[in-house]
């Protein structure tokens, strides 16, 4: 058996390479980026040079649109490039980074997206201690937990997944370098060392899933108490995406770690590894910008703000 080193590079052979079909993931691919692009920028900066966006629901949106902004350039960039060359190469050294990156931002997205629904509960269930529960001090230790704990996933998956030998196939029926399609091609007998910090990821994400579902459990029991009809819409406004978004990333997630792979191509593969690295950071912006008030209200005061200037 060969050792792993003697693989300079994989194939990225995700979706069909002939000409229509590339010139039409191409263009579909560059819409769905700069919608993304524009939509996750336009959050940071408002929720930045707003004053009245410098709370901890904003600051984790923040942090969220940063991590959606970074996983879709992380892999949809190199993907359109794939298509326009007709390149489909990438090498070892840049599909162990994108396997380290898409981790990374995925392990913390989910960790954020738990810290933001402790946020909704607090604020709905909690408002008068509010202030005091979401202080600056609890704020900033949850984001830098969420991002501590997406750095030592990370490290753990890449380490286990790279440690094993490559000296078969190279190509990979994905369109970035995935965890799955990787042991998929491995050579190795042994594929325990992937197996355990894939089931222990399963299991964190689990409970961070029942501690959201927990937490919008007594969310939606306080707001049902409301009496206004306009404070419950308002609430549920900003819960039910939230938890679809959650619910949309941690199925199709869980299901590409845990579905048996072959090195056969698969289109439900390529359905999978879109709707959770490619979709939650173009519709976040529309959840959180499009559909809320106070980022719409935020933007006007910028614009009539800059106007007033000239």
């Amino acid at each position: 058996m060969k050792n792993k080193t003697t693989v300079t590079e994989f194939i990225l052979m995700g979706f069909p390479t002939n000409q229509n079909m590339s010139i039409l993931h191409s263009v579909l691919f560059s819409f769905i980026y700069f919608w993304s692009l524009m939509g996750n920028v336009l959050i940071i900066m408002i929720t930045t040079l707003d004053q009245h966006l410098h709370t901890p629901m904003y600051f984790f949106l923040k942090n969220l649109s940063f991590l959606d902004l970074c996983l879709i350039s992380t892999t949809v960039p190199k993907s359109i490039a794939n298509s326009m060359t007709h390149n489909n190469a990438i090498s070892f050294l840049d599909c162990v980074t994108q396997v380290f990156l898409v981790v990374l931002l995925a392990a913390a997205e989910l960790l954020f997206l738990t810290a933001m629904s402790f946020d909704r509960y607090a604020a709905i269930c909690h408002p008068l201690h509010y202030e005091v529960i979401m202080d600056t001090g609890t704020c900033l230790q949850m984001a830098a937990a969420a991002w501590l704990g997406g750095g030592l996933s990370a490290v753990m998956h890449t380490a286990s997944t790279f440690s094993l030998s490559f000296c078969g196939s190279s190509v990979i029926r994905q369109f970035f370098c995935d965890i799955p399609q990787l042991l998929a091609i491995s050579c190795s007998e042994n594929l325990a060392r992937e197996f355990v910090p894939i089931l222990i990821s399963v299991v964190l994400s689990f409970c961070c899933f029942i501690f959201i579902i927990i937490s919008y459990i007594y969310v939606f029991s306080t707001v049902k108490k409301i009496p206004s009809t306009e404070g419950q819409s308002k609430a549920y406004s900003t819960c039910i995406p939230h938890l679809l978004v959650v619910a949309l990333f941690l199925s199709t997630g869980c299901i590409a770690y845990l579905k048996p792979t072959t090195g056969s191509p698969s289109t439900s593969d390529l359905v999978i590894s879109v709707f959770y690295t490619v979709v939650p950071p173009t519709l976040n912006p529309i959840i959180y910008s499009v559909r809320n008030k106070a980022v719409k209200n935020a933007l006007r005061r910028l614009i009539l703000g800059n106007l007033i200037k000239r």
